[in-house]
């Protein structure tokens, strides 16, 4: 590729009237000034500019060169003001990728960025699938649980707690269980993805107990985990669709506190022994680099800190 940085020398000595003063605007000295354009013009083979001692004028080949070196020396500019920008001013769209659920959790988190810069548009990609960051163009995703290798920057924005809550409804038909070893007789609701693959045959053997397909995991008091096999009835890929249906009555699940808190309240749902201990997931946001991020990242990324750090103090469950 040629060098423009000739083009735009010629540009500025035009625009200034003289060596000098574009030397002052590009921090050059006059004489590499001076040297850049006389080459220039050994290149092409016509002279650009008349010299004298007070002034310079363009020749007849200068005037036809010179609005396109205008507009090439304009377009560095625009170009350096759109980086300058974008550096300093929350602007243009924000792509951000969260699990299924955590619209709720975004949109509350980001409403006052949005509300403070009116030219920053917002994309919230939401799905329990890991999507390819850099192809889906990712400024920000939020990720629950460990994290894969990965060259992007991961930042802890706190625990996810979780509860076992079931509709009132079903435990009005099924009971309420008084102890760990009695959520077996129950109908539970898992996620896909914790649930152990089975086959038809062995699900169901010959006068025997449904196997179990699905480990709930529970803490004791030195903090370490113990698993609680269960027979998972309904599966479902959506965190989502898995609240649903806890609030329908098909069953118990295990979901994030943060997600059902106003539901238990408002009496939708109800916590399972809430004096059983389960474990809580990190919540981390991935950004591609700490270094040069641009203001609508730096911006969105203080805002999520902030929002989650509060969620995390004030949305704690709390064990009977």
């Amino acid at each position: 590729m040629d060098d423009y940085k000739p083009y735009a020398v010629f540009a500025e000595v035009v625009h200034a009237r003289s060596m000098s003063a574009a030397a002052r605007r590009l921090g050059m000295t006059p004489s590499a000034v001076s040297q850049i354009v006389r080459a220039m013009e050994q290149r092409a083979g016509v002279a650009l500019l008349h010299r004298s001692t007070r002034r310079i004028a363009l020749t007849e080949a200068g005037e036809r060169c010179y609005p396109h070196c205008l507009r090439l020396l304009e377009a560095g500019r625009a170009a350096t003001a759109s980086l300058e920008q974008a550096r300093d001013a929350p602007v243009g769209e924000l792509r951000i990728a969260a699990p299924l659920g955590f619209g709720a959790h975004v949109a509350p988190a980001l409403a006052p960025v949005l509300a403070q810069w009116p030219q920053l548009r917002m994309s919230l990609i939401v799905d329990d699938a890991l999507i390819d960051l850099v192809d889906a163009r990712i400024d920000i995703a939020l990720r629950v649980g460990e994290l894969p290798d990965s060259t992007w920057i991961a930042r802890k924005l706190g625990q996810m707690g979780t509860v076992l809550c079931a509709a009132p409804t079903y435990l009005a038909h099924h009971g309420s269980p008084d102890s760990p070893i009695e959520l077996r007789r129950h109908h539970w609701l898992a996620l896909m993805q914790e649930v152990r693959e089975m086959t038809a045959d062995a699900a169901v053997p010959d006068g025997g107990e449904p196997v179990p397909n699905f480990m709930l995991e529970t803490v004791d008091g030195h903090g370490n985990r113990e698993p609680i096999p269960l027979q998972a009835r309904v599966t479902t890929s959506n965190q989502v669709a898995l609240r649903q249906m806890c609030e329908q009555g098909i069953g118990i699940a295990r979901l994030f506190y943060a997600d059902v808190r106003h539901t238990l309240e408002q009496g939708h749902l109800v916590r399972v022994l809430p004096q059983l201990r389960l474990p809580s997931y990190p919540l981390a946001m991935l950004t591609a680099r700490r270094d040069v991020e641009p203001a609508k990242v730096r911006v969105a990324t203080t805002a999520l800190k902030a929002y989650f750090s509060s969620l995390a103090m004030e949305h704690e469950p709390a064990f009977a």
